[in-house]
């Protein structure tokens, strides 16, 4: 089963979130992830607003989760922290009706 990252942000440093955003986006590639949403047009309908809204695939629960947990993305994610407010979930897709 595939399996996605929802991440909800506001970015509060531009200029660090965006040295994030270089050094996770190979990150995540090296784990098969896809993105499908990347801060596009949203509307909030629940529920606390964040800017900006991020939606990644990986082909398993496993490899979204050994991204996160990887060096690689750990590193990405240090300049994340302290430039914005976010909330990640990893969820594994449902099957096809």
């Amino acid at each position: 089963m595939t399996a996605l990252w929802i991440a909800h942000v506001h970015v509060t440093d531009a200029e660090a979130y965006g040295r994030y955003a270089e050094a996770a986006g190979p990150a995540i590639a090296a784990h098969g992830g896809v993105f499908l949403a990347r801060g596009g047009r949203y509307r909030q309908m629940e529920g606390n607003d964040r800017s900006r809204n991020v939606v990644a695939r990986f082909p398993s629960f496993e490899a979204a989760v050994a991204c996160y947990e990887s060096p690689e993305y750990q590193a990405a994610l240090a300049h994340a922290k302290g430039a914005s407010e976010r909330d990640l979930v990893i969820v594994e897709e449902s099957a096809p009706a």
